[in-house]
């Protein structure tokens, strides 16, 4: 008895510790969300990635985030009533089980065993429970949780949703299209024939004989007779969903129902008891889970993203913010800050994010390029330079506000920029496709014109410590080890620093001419404290790649890199810790401002702060409703781009392929509808983009 006490005081001691580092964009945070559960209108709650809770009180106008372990994956959260509530995954041992009894404040593992996780619970009444996972797994507790007894599936296969209903009767699906049944509380279970091997993600009961079973590529099934036998939607739903892979089914009552998934970002709903469906678009690509805490209120995740209707699935509105574009996972390779308030990140598909008061907020600013921009330097508050791919240099000089094209004279590649005063900068990249040719860019000029040095390394950073001393970093392209040029003319002439590293380096920073860090794949970072001429390993502790250190002071250094980790050194490289960030996505970038406030930014659009009082624990969002609906699709022939009111304006439509590379671009007068014509185009998925003066929208479309 005296080991189970001190195993809970540590778990608890986890899930109340929050992460140093804090969201800012998306807000109200930027993990990806598996399940979602109302125990009213106003009050519910969603799981997901790297142990996030989020608890509304208010139908989703303001979230608070609560931290489960960084090591935890939820997949499935259920309330048995307003204040008793479970979350099932997986933890670094396995199968995982959280409870709350204080509705979300606080929450501690009643379940927490060797296993793959599981990814659905569900309680028939307050104390009879079920939870169902991977190698079939299925365990079961008559006590609220104090204690789980595991049961006999019959099946080795990952199961994926569990639903009673009543205490005795119940249903499990799987990833190979079996749905197995108990008529004795889970003490037998007997398979149904489906009809399907397609895999299941999501079962219903809307009576003790009706249920639904959906999942991938549009599968739809439903029952009438309790499970003896189930019906295959081809006609209505299945009709119109071929590209979908569905992981969510609700009903608010026996005819009103609601499937979800991926594909279209359609939710699709019915009237008359799955016999037709009809699709409403909600702006997302996909979307995880779906729940009705009544007929007219609906919620729904997808990604990291939150979503809410209010007139029964006819019109969803965004309660998150923050995201570049919902239909595609967008990065942000750069962060700058030429001051404490002014700051920039940069991205893909030609994507800049602004602060003007330290990240308190973030806007999109408008740039005029499609390109993917890997780099960003500011010289002072109003002039700055981005970089990217096809040799792209941006420059504005009125504080991003505008950005305007710089001629280069390459298509290589371009990663990283560094200047060493307002005129004289420099850019490194190479080519990804043709790792023969890597290049350094110069300007003294202030970018007006650009000189050409070129070397057989791919360069991926480059840093200047004073203004003749600089040094660029990469890899060679024969074998992709690490490599090191140094100058000491101010670019004139650069020579190979041997660094003997194994690994191809993505960054490099120094804390003055002869102290600096490269780190790059697999882990590595090497330390030299004479100018280059030789370097030691100052192991991180991960095999995990990084993208990016920033050193504050001779001291105090950050690395970030791959599944959202950031370690930090208080004594020169000499030993790492990893600072708790709360999200696995991935980190290209790492900036400071001074010596505790810090910048992080990555994939999905993701921000991060850490020492700065940001408050984005409550974020209030607006309604962000659909202007634009594009048909039909999938497509192959024409398409037609539709608003439900004639627009007094021009309106211009982009077409771009999902790499970013510009295909179309057209300007239309003032009208209802826009027809393209799409025929030359080959199967596969694009991009949409509609300006209006209303905004930017970016759909996505198939064609087939």
């Amino acid at each position: 008895m005296k080991k189970f006490y001190i195993t809970l005081s540590l778990s608890l001691i986890s899930i109340l510790a929050f992460p140093q580092w804090k969201w800012q964009n998306p807000l109200p945070q930027g993990n990806s969300l598996e399940s979602v559960f109302f125990t009213d209108s106003n009050t519910g709650y969603v799981v997901g990635d790297a142990g996030t809770i989020l608890k509304t009180t208010n139908g989703g106008s303001a979230w608070t985030i609560y931290s489960s372990g960084p090591d935890y994956g939820l997949h499935s959260v259920y309330f048995t009533d307003s204040n008793t509530g479970y979350a099932a995954g997986a933890s670094s041992v396995g199968n995982l089980i959280l409870k709350t009894d204080d509705a979300g404040l606080t929450w501690y593992p009643v379940y927490d065993q060797i296993g793959s996780g599981f990814f659905s619970i569900y309680f028939p009444s307050i104390n009879t429970g079920f939870a169902v996972g991977g190698v079939g797994k299925i365990v079961k507790t008559l006590n609220a949780g104090a204690t789980w007894t595991s049961l006999t599936s019959g099946v080795t296969t990952s199961l994926t949703s569990v639903y009673f209903t009543d205490s005795n009767s119940g249903y499990v699906v799987d990833n190979y299209g079996a749905i197995i049944k108990t008529v004795d509380g889970g003490n037998n279970w007997s398979n149904l024939a489906s009809g399907t091997t397609m895999p299941l993600h999501s079962v219903y009961f809307t009576s003790a004989d009706t249920g639904y079973v959906c999942g991938e590529v549009g599968t739809l099934l439903k029952t009438t007779n309790a499970g003896v036998t189930w019906s295959l939607d081809t006609n209505g739903l299945g009709s119109n969903s071929y590209h979908d892979f569905f992981y969510s089914i609700f009903f608010t009552d026996s005819n009103h129902g609601y499937i979800s998934g991926s594909g279209d970002g359609n939710i699709y709903k019915t009237v008359d008891a799955g016999i037709t469906w009809t699709p409403i678009q909600t702006g997302t690509y996909s979307c995880n889970s779906i729940f009705f805490p009544d007929g007219n209120i609906g919620y729904g995740v997808s990604g990291s993203v939150i979503e809410k209707t209010t007139n029964s699935g006819l019109n969803w509105q965004l309660l998150s913010s923050g995201y570049p574009n919902r239909s595609i996972i967008i990065t942000l390779n750069s962060v700058y800050f030429p001051d404490a308030n002014h700051g920039y990140a940069v991205g893909d598909i030609g994507t800049i994010y602004k602060t003007v008061n330290g990240g308190l907020n973030w806007t999109q600013v408008p740039v005029g390029t499609y390109e993917w921009l890997r780099s960003v330097y500011f010289t002072d508050a109003t002039h700055g330079y981005a970089a990217g791919t096809a040799g792209t240099i941006i420059k504005t000089n009125n504080g991003g506000n505008s950005w305007s094209n710089l001629s280069t004279g390459t298509t290589l590649p371009l990663y990283s920029l560094c200047f060493t005063n307002t005129s004289t900068g420099y850019a490194v990249g190479g080519d990804l496709s043709n790792l023969t040719s890597g290049i350094i860019l110069k300007t003294t000029d202030a970018g007006a014109n650009w000189n050409q040095t070129t070397f057989n390394y791919s360069l991926r950073s480059v840093f200047f410590p004073d203004q003749n001393t600089g040094y660029a970093a990469g890899y060679t392209t024969n074998d992709g080890k690490g490599v090191i040029l140094k100058t000491t003319d101010a670019g004139t002439s650069w020579n190979t620093s041997l660094s003997g590293a194994q690994q191809a380096f993505y960054s490099i920073c120094f804390t003055d001419s002869n102290i600096g860090y490269a780190a790059g794949y697999g882990g590595i970072m090497m330390k030299t404290i004479d100018g280059g001429s030789s370097w030691s390993n100052v192991p991180v502790g991960t095999m995990d790649t990084l993208y990016s250190v920033f050193f504050i002071n001779t001291n105090n250094g950050y690395v970030v890199g791959q599944s959202g980790r950031i370690f930090k050194t208080s004594n020169g490289g000499l030993t790492w810790t990893e600072d708790s960030t709360g999200t696995h996505n991935l980190l290209q970038s790492i900036f400071f401002t001074d010596s505790t406030t810090g910048y992080a930014v990555g994939e999905i659009g993701t921000i991060l702060n850490k020492g700065k009082d940001v408050g984005v624990l409550i974020k209030e969002n607006k309604p962000n409703y659909s202007k634009f609906t594009l048909s039909p699709n999938p497509s192959n022939d024409k398409i037609t781009i539709s608003s439900e009111n004639k627009r007094n304006e021009e309106i211009e439509i982009t077409i771009l392929s999902v790499s970013g590379k510009l295909l179309l671009r057209k300007k239309f007068n003032p009208q209802y509808q826009i027809e393209l014509d799409v025929g030359t185009l080959t199967k596969g998925i694009y991009l949409v983009k509609i300006q209006s003066k209303e905004g930017i929208e970016v759909k996505k479309q198939v064609i087939d």
